[in-house]
């Protein structure tokens, strides 16, 4: 994508990959599109932790994704659409929070699988936590790239389960969807951090309670980390210009 092209390779991930980390940045204030949330390849200091509130009853809604058909994204009488589109309608809401990089000097490939490492807090002993890679245009329209989740009881194993101690920072390894994209000169890079993408993924109400037999929820006080000893990054897999 970007490029718009097809290429062949021979192994996955390929070979020639370049790990490279962008780590987030902020005065503790990165809630929305308008807030002063940076990406960048450089270490966090003691910065100021970014919070938001993230209620089930409000949950942050799915807007496109990496789904094949829109026909099993019905909720209520509305059609969610899958796909690539603008996330800056959902990237206003105060529990987004967007990470966003410089605008690129020159062409930049992203091939392969992604990983955010997230250092988060809740004041809940369950939890999610989302992430999603998305490419900023230069006239300021944020496209859709790749989307994960992690349940935090699920945040060390699929098959064991780990409640949270309340507001003590984990960590969390979240999985998004490989990509092929190539960042074009001028464009950012930007992380949306959150707590729900509904209702592409289940959203979590904040209890102890057995997966889907919940039926009181709570709101859930998010703190994300980014500081030396807590440098919460993304993991791109770069792909060098031949």
């Amino acid at each position: 994508m970007g490029e718009n092209v097809w290429r062949f390779e021979h192994e996955w991930p390929l070979a020639r990959t370049q790990w490279t980390r962008y780590y987030l940045h902020s005065n503790g204030h990165a809630n929305s599109l308008y807030g002063d949330g940076v990406l960048s390849p450089d270490l966090p200091a003691n910065e100021q932790p970014d919070r938001y509130d993230y209620d089930p009853a409000n949950p942050a809604p799915t807007l496109g994704g990496n789904n094949s058909t829109w026909t099993l994204m019905k909720f209520a009488q509305d059609q969610i659409f899958p796909g690539p589109l603008d996330q800056r309608p959902l990237e206003r809401r105060d529990d987004v929070l967007c990470y966003t990089s410089a605008p690129l000097e020159k062409d930049m490939e992203v091939t392969g699988p992604l990983e955010v490492v997230l250092y988060a807090a809740s004041s809940a002993r369950d939890t999610d936590f989302t992430a999603k890679l998305v490419d900023v245009h230069p006239d300021g329209k944020a496209i859709h790239l790749a989307e994960g989740i992690l349940r935090a009881r699920h945040r060390k194993s699929m098959e064991a389960v780990e409640f949270l101690e309340p507001n003590e920072v984990a960590e969390y390894r979240i999985q998004l969807a490989p990509t092929s994209n190539l960042f074009k000169t001028g464009h950012r890079m930007r992380v949306e951090i959150s707590s729900s993408n509904f209702p592409r993924f289940d959203r979590n109400l904040n209890t102890t309670d057995p997966i889907g037999y919940g039926t009181q929820w709570q709101i859930a006080r998010q703190t994300v980390l980014h500081t030396s000893a807590y440098p919460s990054h993304i993991v791109l897999p770069v792909i060098p210009s031949a």
